[in-house]
């Protein structure tokens, strides 16, 4: 078992080894990453695809850069910015950078092969984050995610959202998110391109 399904009932056989891959990071993380680089490489794009796309996929990249700001991993609960209206911004904004790309492919399998990328992976992550979370800032912890829900932005939170300030230290060195933006973006130029 894995450090991330150790606390969680144990299975035997086929159903112990797909939960093990569902819970898998490094999975979850190469399979976007090459599942970008596949609707890059295969887009038929036309206009309306491309322009419904395109901003989506932008505006993903942008959620990350920013929420990548507030965060240090494991050592601070980040409770400000755009972690005051959801706890995992940055699968929300993963969800809207794939589901853009998808649809800027504008092949029929794109976005269905999204979903199942989704289903397959991100139920597991976000209960795994939140347990996680939760064993190392208790009570804290419980008080924030009673108000703020997993990936849906709750927009009466906003008002919180002043607390904190981001960090470029924090966004771009410490957690590497301009490589991930350079990579989308030049995805993305494949598939105006």
């Amino acid at each position: 078992m894995s450090h991330r399904t150790h606390d969680l009932p144990p299975l035997s056989g086929l159903s112990h080894s797909i939960r093990e891959l569902r819970y898998h990071e490094i999975s979850r993380q190469l399979g976007a990453v090459l599942l970008i680089l596949l609707y890059a490489l295969t887009a038929a794009p036309s206009t309306l695809p491309v322009v419904i796309g395109i901003p989506l996929a932008l505006a993903g990249t942008l959620i990350r850069l920013y929420a990548s700001g507030f965060i240090v991993k494991n050592e601070e609960l980040a409770t400000n910015g755009p972690y005051a209206l959801v706890r995992h911004p940055l699968y929300t904004g993963n969800i809207l950078i794939i589901c853009g790309l998808s649809l800027a492919n504008a092949n029929w399998w794109a976005l269905p092969l999204a979903v199942l990328f989704f289903w397959f992976y991100y139920p597991p992550a976000i209960e795994y984050e939140d347990r996680k979370l939760r064993r190392y800032f208790g009570e804290r912890w419980e008080r924030w995610a009673r108000d703020v829900p997993a990936l849906v932005p709750a927009l009466g939170n906003a008002a919180a959202m002043g607390g904190g300030r981001w960090s470029f230290a924090k966004s771009m060195g410490r957690n590497g998110e301009i490589l991930i933006a350079v990579y989308i973006v030049a995805c993305m130029g494949l598939i105006v391109w």
